[in-house]
């Protein structure tokens, strides 16, 4: 059979062409990369959109789309016929477009994630494909639809928009959008509301606390003597992160005690809340090594001299916490230790925080 195809610049973005042989594969046990539970296989259908030589043509291979229905009749498609206008505006003959919902799978509440890796890599294709999938997903009940675009597809960010999905987060390697199926108030989860933040009390036998002078600082704390701080990393406990951050400042090792308090803030950066753990420290070594890159100055000093500065006598939250600190030196406070702790909920281990009183001795206990 002879086929005519004409300039891709005459085809509606949301018309796709799958003409010539079809093909059928099986794909078996789908697991997407992000562990949601799946057991479903799939069928695929892939198409070969050619362009043949002529007078005025030119020869174009364009990418194998390759669509995957996901559900419980997986055979979602639609078909149907249209004409395309010609390059001297000339007709086509029909052609039969058969398209097949996105490769995805069921969330635990009634949603769909869509898997990244299967996207069609033409914007063209995604598009009518997207469109179809979301009608499917309407249809079948589904709530909230995930979509994950890789950095290298972020050409499709903008027809994903266009067919009401909004941002949710982003990460080096890709954008998260969102589409809430149901009418009334979307019930997804919200990015990360929160940035949290460590700082390491570190007092020695001769009663001397490990502070330092930040390279960048604001106004507001210059030439103020303070101790280590910075935020945790990602799946990184509080107490590590704390014992981390003393050690990349200073070069001192140390040993976690307690959270003795800990901060909540708001609209402290990108609008974001901000949490602050306070925590003491044991000194496990006394020489002193500077990180040239965010630390101008590091010293041990004495504890009183480090209570007296007037930047910390002027500001009441600097000078409750330094209250704090010295009534757990002195045995008249309890801060938090933490504990490993399983749950059978979800068989993770977990740090729970809470202290032990002696109340013989009046005493702490911690680990």
């Amino acid at each position: 059979m002879e086929l005519k195809f004409f300039s891709s610049n005459s085809v509606s973005t949301s018309e796709v062409a799958h003409v010539g042989r079809s093909y059928s594969t099986l794909l078996n046990s789908f697991r997407h990369k992000v562990g949601v539970r799946f057991s479903t296989q799939f069928k695929c259908r892939r198409g070969l959109f050619l362009r043949t030589y002529g007078a005025s043509d030119n020869t174009y291979l364009a990418d194998n789309a390759f669509i995957s229905s996901v559900g419980s009749d997986n055979l979602a498609a639609e078909t149907s016929s249209h004409h395309i206008n010609g390059i001297n505006g000339s007709t086509s003959s029909f052609y039969s477009r058969n398209l097949r919902v996105l490769d995805a799978f069921d969330d635990e509440y009634g949603g769909v994630v869509i898997d990244p890796d299967r996207l069609p890599p033409n914007p063209s294709v995604f598009a009518p494909v997207l469109r179809l999938s979301l009608s499917h997903w309407k249809k079948m009940g589904k709530k909230g639809i995930w979509l994950k675009l890789p950095l290298e597809q972020s050409d499709l960010v903008p027809i994903a928009v266009k067919e009401g999905f909004q941002y949710h987060h982003a990460e080096p390697g890709y954008v998260m959008l969102t589409y809430w199926i149901p009418e009334g108030l979307c019930m997804l989860p919200a990015n990360a509301s929160h940035q949290v933040g460590v700082g390491g009390f570190v007092i020695n036998d001769n009663n001397e606390v490990l502070v330092v002078q930040e390279k960048h600082c604001s106004p507001a704390t210059l030439g103020l003597w303070k101790i280590p701080t910075g935020f945790i990393l990602e799946a990184e406990e509080i107490y590590t992160g704390a014992v981390r951050e003393v050690k990349e400042e200073t070069g001192i090792d140390t040993e976690f005690i307690e959270v003795i308090a800990f901060r909540h803030a708001h609209n402290v950066a990108f609008e974001k809340s901000d949490l602050f753990f306070i925590c003491m420290l044991r000194p496990l070594s006394s020489n002193i090594i500077v990180d040239d890159l965010e630390v101008a100055a590091a010293k041990w000093m004495p504890l009183v001299e480090f209570v007296e500065q007037p930047k910390i006598q002027e500001d009441s939250m600097f000078k409750k916490v330094v209250d704090i600190f010295i009534a757990r030196l002195g045995k008249r406070y309890c801060g938090l230790s933490t504990h490993q702790i399983v749950s059978k909920f979800d068989g993770k281990v977990s740090s729970l925080y809470y202290n032990f009183i002696d109340n013989e001795n009046i005493n702490c206990i911690g680990n």
